[in-house]
């Protein structure tokens, strides 16, 4: 009985799943964009049609088709495909699997292809459970991540698999599978957009604002179409920007795109165009950046690429600092905005960041040398009779530069800080 039931819900589910969901490629041939990676003739296309999966890790931004690929390489192995997503399984469900795995092998000469999406959430225990397994060949492992695989990849792991990199899809990438879903009958919108008017305008602003995210742009379409509500009428531009309500951005606090964003603030501000930096300042913030953070950076900046250049610049970086501590989001953008175009228009000296790792090179490279007794401290008698502070020149007794040392001998004339 258990068994019919599962196939009346898996035929539920197929019909009232999400629109992407529903439209997801079966086929390389359904399959659009990825073409430096799966076109016809590459390696990795001629390893799946060949039934030869190695193991693999794909790395690329949400809805660029990681688990498609997986399902499709799903559909046309010979090998046992096991999906697992790492938010759900755990070191229990695992280890189950890697012994099924182990047991296929030996009793019936198969092998598994172990896809674990979102590996990245899987920590070091989990992922090196898979070590073993995986580097007998008992069992291959696809893993999908939008996170760095340098980051939260073991390395022993990563060493043992191939990182292919999924590109965000091109507005035309998405553009055809709107269409698609637009006149599919079977799985997309087709009977429902008989009745819809979406013109070709509407649906390109779709296709710019997903930032290549296809399953982002096709909810949003599905949304704007059941809003309807089935009755006859036509799909409009403030019906798509109403079900998007906020242009998708792609950004995580704590991943990649955060220090890539960082990464572009500074080199615009260090590259004094301060639109660039202004842009970047505001998709952070915009994706729910912390302010305090890009106020932290923008105070780094003002002394490691402005520095005595215009001392200006680290005092308006700091009172920008307090002023997003005292008034948050959204008040202080303006602050920050001040703080990162005047940083930006400024100009520009690293002196000092050089000068500091002059300094740090020469403590880690020498001995820590005394200080000269003519500048030590001489706070007692006993000091004072082991010449603590002998022949020290108070510079303010003198009209004229004094010529005295002030380096230990070792490094006597070593300049730092270039004039």
């Amino acid at each position: 009985m258990s068994s019919l039931f599962d196939h009346k819900l898996a035929k539920d589910l197929k019909k009232t799943a999400p629109l992407a969901e529903r439209m997801r490629p079966r086929t390389f041939a359904e399959f659009v964009g990825q073409e430096r990676l799966i076109g016809k003739g590459t390696l990795l296309r001629s390893l799946l049609e060949r039934d030869e999966v190695p193991s693999m890790v794909f790395w690329g931004p949400p809805g660029t088709g990681k688990t498609t690929l997986a399902r499709i390489i799903a559909e046309q192995t010979k090998s046992v495909f096991v999906p697992l997503s790492a938010t759900a399984a755990g070191l229990a469900e695992l280890r189950r699997v890697i012994q099924e795995a182990e047991d296929r092998r030996k009793l019936l000469g198969q092998r598994t292809i172990l896809f674990v999406d979102e590996i990245h959430r899987w920590n070091k225990g989990q992922q090196d459970a898979l070590l073993p397994t995986v580097e007998q060949g008992i069992m291959t492992l696809i893993g999908a991540t939008t996170e760095n695989p340098s980051f939260e990849i073991n390395a022993a792991l990563l060493s043992r698999a191939r990182v292919f990199v999924l590109e965000q899809l091109t507005p035309a990438d998405i553009r055809t599978l709107l269409d698609r879903a637009l006149v599919d009958r079977e799985r997309g919108l087709g009977l429902v957009a008989e009745q819809v008017t979406v013109d070709s305008a509407t649906v390109d602003f779709l296709a710019h604002t997903g930032n290549g995210d296809a399953r982002a742009a096709l909810t949003a379409l599905e949304t704007a179409v059941l809003g309807l509500g089935g009755k006859k009428g036509e799909v409009t531009l403030a019906g798509i920007k109403d079900a998007l309500q906020k242009t998708h951005l792609l950004y995580d606090r704590a991943g990649e795109e955060h220090y890539n964003s960082i990464s572009a603030l500074h080199k615009s501000m260090r590259g004094s165009d301060a639109d660039a930096a202004l842009y970047w300042m505001g998709r952070m913030l915009e994706a729910g950046e912390d302010p305090l953070y890009v106020a932290r950076r923008v105070i780094r900046f003002a002394s490691e690429d402005i520095g005595l250049a215009d001392p200006q610049a680290l005092t308006l970086s700091v009172a920008a600092y307090q002023a997003c501590h005292w008034v948050g989001m959204p008040e202080c953008s303006l602050m920050l905005t001040e703080a990162v175009a005047y940083c930006a228009r400024a100009k520009k000296s690293n002196a000092l960041y050089t000068a500091y790792h002059a300094i740090k090179k020469d403590i880690a490279d020498n001995p820590p040398y005394p200080v000269p007794l003519h500048i030590r401290n001489a706070s007692t008698g006993l000091m004072k009779d082991l010449g603590y502070g002998k022949g020290y020149k108070y510079n303010p007794d003198f009209s004229e530069s004094v010529d005295q040392e002030y380096l230990p001998d070792a490094l006597r004339g070593r300049k730092y800080l270039e004039e």
